[in-house]
């Protein structure tokens, strides 16, 4: 028994030590696979601005398993005032999603894995592709002869019950024929359906109540003759944009007669500031006009600098760029931040008169309207002129009715004569 014993135990080590061999063997792809980990890379949250710390991620761009190149766009974050693009810093493959869309992200985090390095060779994926369709060749041919005599044993049965739905389909067009189911279709479609707002709308809808609240919004009314005007436009818009490649509009007569009628009413361009609603006025001698443009997600207002110091043709260059970037979505929080009075032309869709909303902390906005032909009384005579309504909304708060009524009454002189701007 004992030299049976040793026996056994002598056949038993070599096995024992290649047992304890395996576990070091295993190991190595698991180097490998560290080793190779270390070139995969995470894409994470970019910094927006200091006032955004996080947004909704609102597409993805690529796929998994797609090749992207350095810079190339992966995503888009949508933030309550501009969206945010995510850009590979290195070119390779996308491994991985760490976030789904629509869902909120913060800055600094994870949300793509990225492992570096060149193109995937396409040569390499259609090899396997070719064997694989090959390998399914046999196997789908092999059953398809054993297919073959089962549909005799079911075509069987199914003579069977053929004439059962034949008696239960004679009932089937009475139904059909009641007026219950052609009442509804006479109605019309009654369908709702329920879109969640994206960031910006539900910024805009807070800042507007914001001002409603907060400010003692109230809104003077005036009409402008746009004859004059029209008149400057008419004489000098082609030579302008020969010589500097700028379309001369209203947007910046309009423009450079509120910098002018600040002059004499400086409140206008002022703000308050300070804890509970505010204790401080705050006088500026810069003047930031913030310019109303519509875009497919909502209203923004990008601001034009120094205002005061520019001619028409400069405002109405600045104000042609900020609208395009705006209409491309290439806004920055830079192109947005300040300002400290607003323009909203609502007369290009058409409006005929309405009441503006302040743009906290702002304390006055400027509507304008649509042009219509209207009799009007000229020296004792009835003639038909292009008019204007005016809308100015103010804080009174800050700004009486008698400062607000004279500084649209100024605007409205230097609008009817332009040269007077010259003076």
């Amino acid at each position: 028994m004992l030299y049976k014993g040793l026996r056994l135990a002598a056949r038993a080590a070599p096995k024992l030590a290649l047992c304890n061999a395996t576990p070091a063997l295993r190991q190595l792809p698991l180097q490998f696979q560290h080793v190779r980990t270390y070139a995969d890379q995470v894409i994470k949250v970019p910094q927006m601005a200091e006032s955004i710390s996080e947004g909704t991620l609102k597409q993805w761009n690529k796929k998994v398993g797609d090749y992207v190149e350095q810079d190339e766009e992966i995503a888009t974050i949508e933030t309550d005032k501009i969206d945010v693009a995510v850009n590979a810093p290195e070119a390779g493959t996308i491994k991985e999603f760490l976030v789904n869309e629509e869902d909120t992200v913060t800055v600094g985090q994870d949300i793509v894995r990225l492992e570096l390095g060149g193109a995937p060779k396409e040569g390499g994926a259609e090899k396997p592709a070719a064997s694989e369709s090959k390998e399914a060749a046999p196997k789908d041919s092999a059953p398809a002869p054993e297919k073959a005599p089962e549909p005799k044993k079911e075509t069987k049965p199914a003579a069977a019950p053929a004439p059962t739905p034949a008696k239960k389909e004679t009932p089937a067009p009475k139904q059909e024929s009641t007026p219950a189911k052609e009442a509804p279709a006479a109605l019309g479609n009654r369908e709702e359906r329920r879109v969640k707002m994206n960031r910006m709308r539900l910024r805009i809808a807070e800042r507007l109540k914001q001002s409603q609240n907060t400010a003692a919004s109230l809104t003077t009314f005036n009409e402008v003759d746009m004859s004059g005007l029209m008149d400057f436009r008419k004489q000098y818009k082609d030579e302008i944009l020969k010589k500097t490649g700028v379309k001369l509009g209203f947007m910046s007569a309009f423009s450079r007669a509120c910098v002018l009628a600040m002059r004499d009413i400086p409140a206008v361009n002022a703000s308050i500031e300070g804890p509970n609603g505010g204790d401080t006025i705050v006088y500026r001698d810069y003047v930031d006009i913030s310019v109303a443009v519509a875009t497919e997600k909502g209203l923004v207002t990008p601001v034009v600098r120094n205002v005061e110091a520019m001619d028409l043709v400069g405002i109405e260059k600045s104000i042609a760029d900020m609208g395009k970037k705006a209409r491309d979505g290439k806004l920055t929080i830079e192109d947005m931040a300040g300002g400290t009075f607003t323009i909203s032309n609502g007369g290009v869709f058409g409006s005929l008169m309405g009441t503006p909303i302040i743009n906290l902390p702002q304390s006055a906005v400027l509507g304008l309207h649509a042009i219509k032909e209207r009799p009007v009384a000229v020296n004792g005579k009835v003639e038909i002129r292009p008019m204007m309504y005016l809308a100015l909304t103010y804080d009174h708060r800050l700004l009486d009715g008698r400062e607000a009524v004279q500084f649209l009454v100024k605007v409205k002189e230097y609008i009817e004569d332009p040269r007077k701007m010259l003076l």
